[in-house]
């Protein structure tokens, strides 16, 4: 009999433990900001196109993971592109594109490695192409304030992003919308309004200063 009962609660502890989901194997915030608006009416997006929304700034911070067996929680990395064309627009090649990636200066070289080869992995044909990797301390706060919406980046002086909240006063033509779909796959995102956009390192042949346009997305990532 105690046999049987042994039995039956360790098959109970098996079931409850199957029933668990796993944590993911990485997790974390993520902010994105394009050279063009990405929350606009088809009216903005057809004036940029071509000629605006070549260059973009991704960021992620793990909040808790490892990547490749690597831990990397509270570590970030930063990948600064340049492309071709307009990205996101479905009628032209982007490709090939240039990258820089920025990656924590709080992280061991082991840490570091990881943190480039996961934003490879995150950011794809975007970063086939990285001709510069550079070393940063790197201050990521999403949702900055309590707000969704509400986030910043300084990555020293080669990055920088300033996010909030998009408001009844961006809707300009009344017909906006998701026009273009994050670069990265992500948990979680929505279009936020960029206060300011700056990139001032070497490598993309370009820098740039922009303020006061729909074009980010502030949200988290998940593996």
């Amino acid at each position: 009999m105690r046999s049987f009962l042994a039995a039956v609660v360790g098959a109970l502890i098996l079931a409850a433990g199957l029933a668990v989901p796993a944590p993911a194997a990485i997790q974390g915030d993520y902010i994105e900001v394009r050279g063009a608006d990405v929350y606009t009416g088809p009216c903005f997006a057809n004036s940029e196109m071509n000629l605006e929304g070549q260059q973009a700034i991704l960021a992620w911070k793990v909040t808790s993971g490892s990547w490749e067996g690597v831990p990397l929680d509270g570590l970030s990395v930063v990948a600064v592109v340049r492309a071709n064309a307009t990205l996101g627009d479905r009628f032209e090649d982007p490709y090939p594109a240039k990258a820089i990636l920025i990656v924590d200066t709080n992280a061991n070289a082991r840490q570091r490695a990881a943190l480039a080869d996961f934003a490879r992995s995150r950011a794809g044909r975007l970063t086939e192409n990285v001709v510069r990797v550079e070393t940063s301390a790197i201050n990521l706060d999403v949702n900055d304030g309590g707000q969704h919406g509400s986030a910043s980046l300084v990555a020293g002086n080669l990055a920088s992003i300033k996010t909030r909240s998009l408001c009844a006063g961006d809707h300009i033509c009344g017909n906006e919308e998701v026009f273009y779909p994050p670069l990265t796959q992500v948990a979680h995102a929505l279009p936020a309004y960029t206060l300011q956009d700056s990139f001032s390192g070497q490598g993309l042949g370009v820098v740039w200063d922009r303020a006061d346009e729909r074009s980010a997305f502030v949200g988290s990532f998940s593996n």
